[in-house]
């Protein structure tokens, strides 16, 4: 199975201490060269970026091969989703690890199945890798991920966790 991530999974996954969902559920997940500068970005180390040092084993980092692919894709996105995409494209992956509305809504448009990181969560405990995904779905609010109500409880729901507090 190919798998292609943005920024945003990495990132948020790690924030909540569940980076290893990726390897646990896909394997092999690679980046392309604008992800890896986006968790180096402005000199600081974002969530991720180390546990993507430490993966070298099941992380792969490409550099895209059509820059005008990119180059036109940039004029809706940041250069991670772009370059992302194009790689996806490239690689014929069999998903995108993809959370951004817009980048989304491109990725679908080009015919790429999509998976967020609240549909990691889920695959992950339908595999047994997490017992519940509420407690995911909060830690990831708490560490700045939106997610409105509605689509709270619809997850919850799709987990089967739908009377579930957000607070126990």
């Amino acid at each position: 199975m190919i798998i292609v991530s943005n920024t945003s999974p990495l990132t948020n996954l790690a924030a909540i201490g569940q980076f290893d969902l990726l390897q646990n559920l896909y394997t092999k997940v690679h980046i392309t060269q604008g992800v890896w500068d986006e968790l180096n970005a402005y000199g600081q180390h974002w969530p991720g970026r180390n546990e993507v040092i430490k993966a070298t084993n099941w992380i792969t980092r490409f550099t895209v091969q059509n820059a005008h692919l990119v180059t036109t894709l940039r004029q809706d996105l940041d250069r991670g989703e772009a370059e992302s995409i194009a790689l996806a494209l490239e690689l014929n992956a069999d998903f995108i690890l993809l959370d951004e509305k817009e980048g989304r809504r491109i990725a679908k448009r080009l015919g790429l199945k999509r998976i967020g990181v609240a549909g990691i969560l889920l695959e992950a405990k339908a595999k047994g890798f997490i017992k519940k995904v509420q407690p995911h779905l909060t830690a990831l609010r708490h560490a700045g991920f939106y997610l409105s109500e509605a689509l709270y409880q619809s997850i919850l729901t799709c987990a089967n966790e739908n009377n579930t507090q957000e607070n126990s």
